[in-house]
C-alpha cells in the first residue's frame, strides 16, 4: 500500500484538475467524486485534495470563487483556467506515454512468472526493493 500512496501523490493534481475541467466544483464535492470514480481503490481525504487545490491555484491552473449556497453559508468553487487546460492536455499526453512504457515493463515481467503466479494476481502488496 505504501507504493500506491506514493503514486497517488504524483497524480493527485492531475486528477483534481481533470475533474474541475468539466465543471466548477467545491472541495468536498471533488473528494466524493474522486472516491466514486476510484471505486474504493484509492482514498482521497482533506489532507490530499485541499493541498492539491492550493498548489493548483498558486500555479494559476485553477481559480476559486466563493459562492453563497444558503443563508450565511458558502462554498469555495474551483474551476480550471486556460493555463490549466493547457497543462492538463500536456500532462495527460505525458501520463499516457508513461502508462504505456510502464505497461510494457510489467507485461515483460509478468511473462517471466509461472502460470500459477500469474493466475494468483497481485501477491499481497508491493514491497520496497
Amino acid at each position: 500500500m505504501r507504493y500506491l500512496q506514493q503514486w497517488l501523490k504524483g497524480v493527485v493534481d492531475l486528477v483534481v484538475l481533470c475533474l474541475v475541467s468539466r465543471l466548477p466544483m467545491y472541495g468536498y464535492q471533488i473528494i466524493k467524486e474522486l472516491e466514486k470514480r476510484a471505486g474504493g481503490y484509492l482514498k482521497f481525504g482533506n489532507g490530499t485534495v485541499y493541498p492539491a487545490l492550493l498548489r493548483l491555484e498558486k500555479r494559476g491552473l485553477v481559480i476559486s470563487k466563493w459562492r453563497r449556497v444558503t443563508q450565511g453559508r458558502g462554498r469555495r468553487y474551483y474551476q480550471i483556467t486556460e493555463k490549466g487546460r493547457q497543462f492538463l492536455a500536456e500532462h495527460a499526453r505525458l501520463w499516457q506515454g508513461l502508462h504505456s512504457v510502464v505497461g510494457k515493463f510489467l507485461q515483460e515481467g509478468a511473462s517471466s512468472l509461472s502460470p500459477e503466479q500469474r493466475a494468483s494476481g497481485i501477491i499481497e502488496e508491493l514491497r520496497p526493493l
